[in-house]
């Protein structure tokens, strides 16, 4: 990849300090003062670069690898070349996380829109408003009458920040994005249009078409939480959607009225969660699932991509498919269709031969 001005290379981390910081094993100390400065993949990286491998299936790529440093764990130690400094860890993956927030801390957060801080001429802030010293505000921003805006943390350009809304610490609401009828904790993400607050889609159907049902709860968003871009939480409608800690959510997710999710949950880009729906702790959701309202999932559930979840799942099950069903009974019926599938084209190569 040629040079990124956008993440630019840490000053540089020396591999004893890495390891340190790392908890890992750095298994030739004669290379602790060697220094990395950024992340890389494992076929193109080079001197600076820490990388990380999961599987022998990635062997070959070992091959052109030529990084000052690599992740593995105890399986993998031999597959390494002498060549490249091993940095021994039992969760590499996690392990690699660490690294690449220690060397490219600006990632972490959503990119500024303009260099700078502190509340910018061309933002609007209303004078009702209360900010912590340390809140940056970009160009356009506007910031609602009585809202709390918590010290570190950064309004990017365009975004709102509605009346009586609070976010916490440390927080970065980015460019274009829309935070009303919220309560938000610190160290939160809200990524690039993403909407949060605005009204649950509630209607009763009446003689004269849809009536609509007001929507006065709000949204809980706990600390840690992450919002991809343009993706969408609804608020309550009497009571609070509510989004707990150490979530993380990817862009497009659609989030209805009063939906729970609970601590340290995945959902991926396009699922759609209808309203009332409780989801327990350490959830993962695959992309473009849909989720059916009024239903509980359990924690620890694990749910395939593409699935249509349409009852409630128990705890620690892992489900797939349309209906949703339990993952052995998915795979059998698909198992069973793409057998079907060859025997039909089977009889009509047979009748055109």
């Amino acid at each position: 990849m040629d040079k990124n001005d956008f993440f630019p290379p840490h000053d540089g981390v020396s591999l004893g300090d890495l390891a340190a910081h790392l908890g890992a094993e750095l298994l030739d100390p004669t290379q602790s003062e060697r220094l990395v400065r950024s992340v890389s993949p494992v076929w193109r990286a080079g001197e600076g670069d820490v990388c990380y491998i999961l599987s022998r299936k990635h062997r070959a790529e070992l091959e052109t690898c030529r990084a000052s440093a690599i992740l593995c764990d105890e399986a993998l130690r031999s597959a390494i070349p002498a060549h490249i400094p091993v940095l021994l860890t039992a969760k590499p993956h996690a392990a690699f996380a660490r690294a690449g927030a220690l060397l490219h801390p600006k990632a972490m957060q959503s990119p500024a829109t303009v260099s700078g801080s502190g509340i910018s001429p061309a933002a609007y802030i209303d004078p009702t408003a209360r900010l912590e010293e340390g809140v940056t505000v970009e160009p356009m921003a506007v910031v609602g009458a009585n809202a709390e805006i918590g010290a570190g943390t950064r309004i990017c350009a365009g975004a709102v920040i509605g009346a009586d809304v609070r976010i916490g610490r440390n927080c970065s609401i980015a460019a274009g994005a829309s935070v009303i009828c919220a309560l938000v904790g610190n160290g939160v993400i809200i990524h690039n249009g993403a909407r949060v607050g605005q009204d649950g889609f509630g209607f009763a159907p009446g003689p004269a078409g849809m009536l609509k049902i007001v929507q006065i709860g709000r949204v809980i968003i706990q600390d840690n939480v992450e919002l991809g871009a343009n993706t969408t939480v609804d608020r309550g409608a009497m009571d609070d959607t509510v989004i707990g800690e150490g979530t993380k959510i990817d862009n497009q997710v659609q989030i209805a009225h009063n939906v729970k999710i609970g601590r340290h949950c995945a959902i991926a880009s396009g699922t759609g969660i209808a309203g009332s729906t409780k989801i327990g702790d350490g959830v993962q959701i695959g992309g473009a699932s849909g989720v059916n309202g009024h239903i509980t999932i359990g924690d620890g559930v694990q749910i395939a991509a593409m699935s249509g979840v349409v009852a409630s799942i128990p705890a620690g099950a892992r489900y797939g498919g349309i209906p949703a069903r339990p993952m052995p009974d998915f795979l059998r019926d698909l198992a069973e269709i793409m057998t079907r599938s060859d025997e039909r084209a089977k009889k009509r190569g047979e009748r055109n031969g």
